[in-house]
């Protein structure tokens, strides 16, 4: 695509940047991709409206309205995550509302950039959401070809099966992890940079079973329980949280 000149992003923890520690809360793949864009387009207005927890009616209903109403030319949007991991939840409904959202803004005008999910398959737990993933983005795939829209496709990128790209709660990225993903996102736009996503980790041990079998305990522990009571009790790690970037303004403007 041409110049860009404003970006929003729009979504959940991922696009939000949890787990990639900044001076002002959290950095993120999108901060980052718009350091790069800013980098090679110096002057880019940039927004980031995603709060983490959100589910796709909140993202579509809330925070797509709001881009419209900055008149962004660039949007990411990625959602449904959320609502994908959710037991009883049906990839199609989800991928409708998405479908929506992307309806919205490319009526505006606004050039849109959606995300497939990760295979997970190699993650505990979360592989047994691996095949209500690969569903979701076959519809992910389908709607991106209806709408014209660019499309980051993380399904197939190894990289990621590493848990060095992964934060220990094996949910949310790395900081490198989120750098590979900011790196794909500025290839997939014509963006240039210096580093490539693709690089290989350096060569380590597995780990020894025993050992592993603590840290998945360590893991269930700290981070499944905690995500478990939250959805019994109606709560989220969102409640309270307030986009960190609210208005379009230029990239070196402290957020609030």
């Amino acid at each position: 695509m041409g110049r860009i000149t404003s970006y929003v992003a729009l979504g959940d923890s991922f696009t939000e940047g949890l787990e990639d520690p900044a001076e002002h809360g959290f950095r993120g793949w999108a901060d980052r991709l718009a350091e790069h864009i800013d980098a090679a387009q110096p002057g880019l207005r940039y927004a980031n409206l995603a709060v983490r927890g959100r589910l796709i009616d909140e993202i579509v209903s809330e925070q797509v309205p709001k881009a419209v109403e900055l008149g962004a030319g660039l949007v990411s949007l990625c959602a449904g995550g959320n609502d994908i991991l959710r037991p009883g939840s049906g990839p199609a409904a989800v991928a409708r509302r998405l479908e929506e959202g992307v309806r919205t803004l490319t009526e505006a005008g606004a050039r849109v950039m959606l995300f497939t999910g990760f295979d997970l398959r190699h993650v505990p737990v979360m592989r047994l959401a691996h095949s209500k993933i690969e569903i979701y983005n076959l519809h992910i795939h389908d709607i991106a070809r209806r709408h014209d829209v660019v499309l980051v496709d993380l399904w197939p990128m190894t990289v990621f099966r590493d848990a060095r790209a992964w934060n220990a709660d094996r949910l949310h990225l790395s900081p490198d992890g989120h750098r590979r993903v900011a790196l794909r996102a500025a290839e997939v736009l014509g963006v240039p940079v210096e580093q490539d996503w693709r690089e290989p980790y350096p060569p380590r041990r597995p780990p020894v079973w025993t050992a592993a079998r603590k840290e998945d305990l360590r893991w269930a522990k700290d981070h499944l329980g905690p995500w478990i009571t939250r959805r019994l009790q109606g709560r989220s790690s969102g409640d309270g949280v307030r986009p960190k970037r609210p208005d379009l303004a230029p990239l070196a403007t402290a957020s609030p």
